[in-house]
């Protein structure tokens, strides 16, 4: 009986999941007629806006539904500043779409291959998201992007936490920062949530409401020594990430 109750919810979670992968595809479509029809630097202005705004427009939706609760707006100091990395912890899947819904600037990391897909990577594209071909390329199409004004949004961690309360930290952000010169600015995702975690199965219905806060943290001058950086970045960032509830049992 319990489960019957449940599923109009998980239905209406799943929805919302839909709606979002509609509103990509629309998207991705319209970038596909814009990319070839832009300059580069206007491109890269109505992409990564049309990106942030789509998403904002996707959190306005899923906080109407009551399920899915999130606390940004910290995010708007930092929407006009150029030249800026963004280091956060990487609970979960919804992620990137928390912090670039507020950052209509920034670019992200995206894997080569979805970029070269011609529909789903059309809108990454047209935003001059940064591929991953190479570790070398990435530096440097992340530092240059940095230059121009950019912002770039990473988790160092690499893939979403697994070991509590954060994964070791993947170097190339410290890099990124000395070779830009560019300040990195920390920001913790807090949730006491596990949905869309690492292993957490896609039609399962977590406790709800969903919540999701992100807050500021301190934030890192570039530095020569790169190792040293890292490893206080990672040390901050496992003091600083509130402690999360153990899934509940299915």
């Amino acid at each position: 009986m319990a489960h019957l109750l449940k599923l109009p919810l998980t239905l209406w979670l799943h929805a919302q999941l839909l709606l979002l992968g509609v509103m990509s595809t629309v998207w991705n479509l319209v970038a596909l007629l814009l990319y070839p029809l832009l300059p580069r630097e206007r491109g890269l202005v109505v992409g990564r806006a049309g990106i942030a705004y789509g998403y904002r427009l996707y959190w306005a939706l899923a906080r109407l539904s009551g399920m899915i609760r999130l606390d940004a707006q910290v995010l708007d100091a930092l929407r006009d500043e150029r030249g800026l990395i963004v280091v956060a912890n990487h609970p979960s899947l919804l992620d990137a779409l928390m912090l670039v819904a507020r950052l209509p600037h920034s670019a992200c990391i995206m894997k080569a291959g979805l970029m070269r897909n011609p529909f789903l990577g059309a809108g990454a594209r047209l935003a001059r998201y940064i591929r991953n071909d190479s570790p070398r390329g990435l530096i440097r199409l992340a530092v240059q992007d940095l230059q121009r004004g950019g912002q770039l949004v990473i988790f160092p961690e690499g893939t979403r936490t697994t070991r509590q309360p954060v994964n070791p930290f993947m170097p190339g952000v410290p890099l990124i920062a000395k070779l830009a010169g560019a300040p990195i600015q920390t920001v913790f995702i807090d949730t006491d949530s596990p949905y869309l975690g690492k292993g957490w199965p896609l039609w399962r219905l977590p406790p709800l409401p969903i919540r999701f806060s992100v807050r500021l943290g301190e934030r890192f001058a570039p530095e020569d020594d790169t190792d040293a950086l890292l490893a206080r970045l990672e040390a901050y960032f496992a003091a600083g990430v509130k402690p999360r509830s153990a899934p509940a049992a299915a």
